[in-house]
């Protein structure tokens, strides 16, 4: 379960990241990214571990909120799995056509930018 928790934060991150401020995006980066600890943040910062805790807590909720209200992270799951659908239907049915095979390639590689 923790595992799948930050995931989708990381995930999350990654979508609304700008729209965080400096001291969110510095918390987030070393406790999910740089897998610190409350500990290491707060010395790093000069502030409680308590402070680091609450500030990433509000930080994921904050995150949640706009993932609800915008669904950049959802829509963008649903893209990959019918782009990978395609994917695996042109390779069961037209594995010979090299011109649908590359047009699929470039959908895929598009969606990743």
């Amino acid at each position: 379960m923790e595992i799948e928790k930050n995931y989708r934060i990381n995930s999350l991150f990654e979508f609304y990241q700008p729209l965080l401020t400096a001291k969110q995006n510095n918390y987030m980066q070393l406790y999910y990214g740089d897998d610190y600890s409350l500990g290491e943040i707060a010395d790093t910062f000069s502030v409680s571990r308590q402070a680091v805790y609450d500030n990433i807590r509000r930080t994921e909720k904050i995150l949640e909120n706009y993932e609800a209200k915008l669904h950049l992270y959802a829509e963008f799951v649903a893209r990959n799995q019918l782009a990978d659908d395609i994917q695996d239907y042109v390779n069961a049915h037209y594995a010979n056509d090299k011109t649908l095979m590359t047009l699929v390639a470039k959908l895929e590689s598009a969606e990743e930018e």
